[in-house]
């Protein structure tokens, strides 16, 4: 990443700085009469020294039993794996992508619709409601260009498998080609409502659309001619995705239904249930088993098609699921998005979230993408911004304001802490962050609420501080020994009033020192001082039980002398 420091830029061409009049032009604002922008330092997110440590670490065999794994220490940063090794997909909580990167808005704000990464990464493509294509900077994150593509707001783009060509449709129904340097190639019109899904079959010879006509249909790519449409959906059909390896189509409507279709022969091979509501996205797993939906409903959920059942659903959005991807490496995670700003992480046979962000966007998150390596994730959201999450470090607390940690103040076991004081121990990801705190509070420090049962640690035993009575009744919490010297069931740093710390062991206290114990309260072995008389029982109480290890005779005494009057 180039960065530019004050007095280190060179005129082109040798020329010199020169003052104007009375005017004082200072190096890094001025150049050549000529106001310069102030030059910014961006984040980067570089995963090349990580791939050629994996390359120079790797082992031949890929069948290990128990892969190495980096711990939570900030030292192994240097050994954090890239997502497609072996140690990623035996823990799928590690391309668990939490940490915010980057917020890239353009200069004409407006929802995005659809976002897609370019087949080598290099950048990010966003579709936009006033029809531009915006392309964004995939390792600075920075804008490069801005095209309008089309009339209309875009609503769908998908690359062919061959990383060669992407098609894209709007709300007018139009399909256009673009080649991979963005020129666009023909256009024609494919429907007569909005375009809302576009998928690539295995071969890349044909391609299938879907509208809110309430059709599908299977186009020759090469002729852009229509090959057959599908209908037996009996309202707007939402998503539509073809499988990795076969001649299947799986689509999602308006009707609560998904349906699963022989391309061929364009007839519906089977109907899966189980959503109340509008299918909103849909998405086949690269093993070909699994289909994943989200629905209005609130719900996703993951159907196995060699059993034709359901595997398994997932609740946890408040609202309605919007957008879902599986991760390109990690077969059983997969991250989804809702309508209320929340982008979620899933395990297959995890019953909860594994990561996520409570409020990622301000509003409906309507696309997400990996990365081609797998290690950032891209989501475009009707808040009019995109943004870049990035897998969490080993050693990097969960601090930020995106983090999952911050509950509402009326949910129980929540305090507010410094997430800058020593003292305060931050939540983390479990297996990728530990909970580290800098030595003091800087002029960065925020406050953040926490969940004492979400933080995984045990409280501690209420303590008295030194000095104090302890009350009636007193016994040290389980495992607690008291320091040589001390009786049993006094806390630690117990010692009574009147009476210097650092007294040995056995120390008697001298005469006259007052014992300031209540009514009907016995004091420690040891500790009366000579003369003692404890204060009368009130009338009808009973004698309070004999404390451990005292002699009863002792204490038979000292009964006898408190029912006196």
């Amino acid at each position: 990443m180039d960065s530019y420091r004050s007095g280190s830029f060179r005129p082109r061409g040798g020329g010199t700085f020169r003052p104007s009049g009375d005017r004082e032009y200072q190096h890094s604002n001025t150049f050549d009469g000529k106001r310069m922008r102030k030059a910014i330092q961006r984040r980067t997110i570089d995963y090349n020294s990580v791939v050629f440590k994996h390359l120079e670490n790797r082992i031949c065999s890929d069948d290990r039993a128990e892969p190495l794994s980096a711990q939570p220490d900030e030292n192994f940063v240097i050994e954090i794996p890239p997502a497609f090794s072996q140690q990623c997909r035996v823990n799928p909580s590690v391309n668990v992508a939490t940490k915010f990167v980057h917020t890239s808005v353009n200069k004409v704000r407006c929802p995005i619709n659809v976002l897609k990464w370019t087949p080598e990464g290099r950048r990010l493509i966003t579709g936009a409601s006033t029809g531009e294509f915006t392309l964004w900077n995939g390792l600075a994150f920075n804008f490069e260009t801005i095209h309008q593509a089309h009339d209309r707001a875009v609503r769908s783009m998908v690359w062919s498998h061959n990383d060669t060509w992407l098609l894209s449709g709007d709300d007018s129904g139009t399909i256009k080609y673009w080649q991979s340097n963005m020129s666009h190639l023909k256009e024609f019109k494919a429907h007569n409502e909005s375009v809302r899904d576009l998928t690539f079959s295995p071969t890349d010879s044909r391609f299938a659309s879907c509208s809110d006509d309430g059709s599908i249909k299977i186009w020759v790519f090469a002729e852009a001619r229509e090959e057959r449409t599908l209908k037996g959906h009996g309202w707007d059909v939402k998503c539509l995705d073809w499988h990795p390896t076969k001649a299947l189509l799986a689509s999602g409507s308006k009707d609560h239904l998904v349906k699963l279709w022989d391309p061929k022969s364009g007839n519906a091979l089977s109907t899966l249930y189980g959503h109340k509501n509008t299918i909103l996205a849909l998405k086949w797993n690269q093993n070909g088993n699994w289909l994943v939906t989200a629905s209005r409903d609130q719900l996703l959920r993951v159907y196995d098609i060699r059993t034709m059942k359901e595997l398994q659903s997932f609740k946890g959005h408040s609202k309605e699921v919007t957008s879902v991807t599986w991760h390109p490496f990690t077969e059983s995670l997969f991250v989804s998005g809702g309508s209320d700003g929340a982008i979620k992480y899933w395990d297959v046979g995890t019953e909860h979230s594994v990561g996520g962000m409570d409020q990622a966007h301000d509003s409906t998150v309507f696309s997400l993408d990996f990365h081609p390596a797998g290690h950032l994730l891209a989501s475009g959201s009707n808040d009019h911004t995109t943004r870049f999450w990035a897998r969490n470090r080993p050693g990097d607390a969960l601090h930020d304001r995106f983090s999952q940690t911050r509950k509402d103040e009326e949910l129980s076991g929540i305090k507010e802490i410094s997430i800058m004081d020593k003292k305060s121990d931050g939540f983390s990801l479990p297996g990728l962050s530990m909970n580290r705190s800098p030595e003091k509070e800087g002029p960065d420090s925020k406050r953040v609420k926490l969940d004492e049962s979400a933080r995984g640690s045990v409280p501690r035993p209420p303590m008295m501080p030194p000095g104090a009575i302890p009350p009636p009744g007193f016994r040290a919490p389980p495992g607690m020994i008291p320091p040589p010297g001390m009786p049993p069931g006094m806390p630690p740093g117990f010692r009574p009033p009147g009476m210097p710390p650092g007294m040995p062991p056995g120390f008697r206290p001298p005469p006259g020192m007052g014992m300031p114990f209540p009514p009907g309260m016995m004091p420690p072995p040891g500790l009366a001082p000579p003369g003692f008389r404890p204060p009368p029982l009130p009338p009808g109480a009973r004698p309070p039980p004999i404390p451990p290890n005292m002699d009863p005779a002792v204490f038979a005494a000292f009964i006898a002398q408190m029912q006196k009057k």
